[in-house]
């Protein structure tokens, strides 16, 4: 698997192709503007092409860097097209006008509410590291650390190898439902990062397991 599609061109689908390109894998970047996504490819060098959401996905593995609803939307909408694929879900369902809770129901997490609308492979991975310190491929001189959660065994050994091959170290949690307890620790991170206690979290913190 060589090829990766990220849908979206925010701060996050920058970090994620950042490590890609770093993994040595070509990177397809879609976005509803064409003109937007193009000057994002413009920027990230070669290796990166461009092209608008709705077209078939050139990657086996496609990323959605989007929110959480968008994601859920654009994922109906390719239906079919997703089958086969490897779709990683970086998302954490945040309630963001309370910025108190998550806005998916106890027992379940966006990662599983997204691979019930697919026929793709869900791997949720990515929504534990922040854009800025994928970008930097670091944080504080510690390099990061990449949970993975997904159900299809090969699905998840391609994330965690892209992953590996982007700098980082990949550790697998478990199946899809792990995921719950990967969106609900980030939220309590996020959390953090804007509780004015703690001057020095600036959104560049990173989840990582030591000793």
């Amino acid at each position: 698997m060589n090829a990766i599609t990220i849908i979206g061109t925010g701060n996050m689908a920058r970090g994620i192709a950042t490590r890609a390109l770093a993994a040595g894998r070509n990177v397809e970047l879609l976005n509803r503007d064409s003109e937007k996504a193009a000057a994002v490819a413009a920027e990230l060098g070669t290796n990166v092409t461009s092209g608008t959401v709705g077209q078939a996905p050139a990657g086996d593995i496609v990323v959605l860097a989007v929110p959480f609803d968008a994601a859920k939307e654009i994922v109906s909408s390719y239906g079919d097209a997703l089958a086969g694929k490897t779709v990683v879900d970086i998302t954490n369902p945040v309630n963001f006008e309370t910025f108190d809770s998550l806005v998916v129901a106890p027992g379940t997490s966006a990662a599983e509410e997204i691979a019930a609308l697919t026929p793709g492979n869900v791997v949720k991975a990515f929504n534990t590291t922040f854009a800025g310190a994928l970008v930097a491929g670091e944080t504080e001189g510690q390099i990061l650390d990449g949970f993975i959660a997904g159900d299809n065994e090969e699905a998840t050994a391609a994330v965690a190898s892209l992953v590996a091959d982007g700098g980082m170290r990949p550790i697998v949690v478990g199946t899809l439902k792990r995921s719950r307890e990967l969106e609900g620790f980030q939220f309590l991170v996020m959390t953090l990062q804007a509780n004015p206690a703690f001057e020095t979290f600036n959104w560049n913190t990173g989840l990582k397991i030591v000793g």
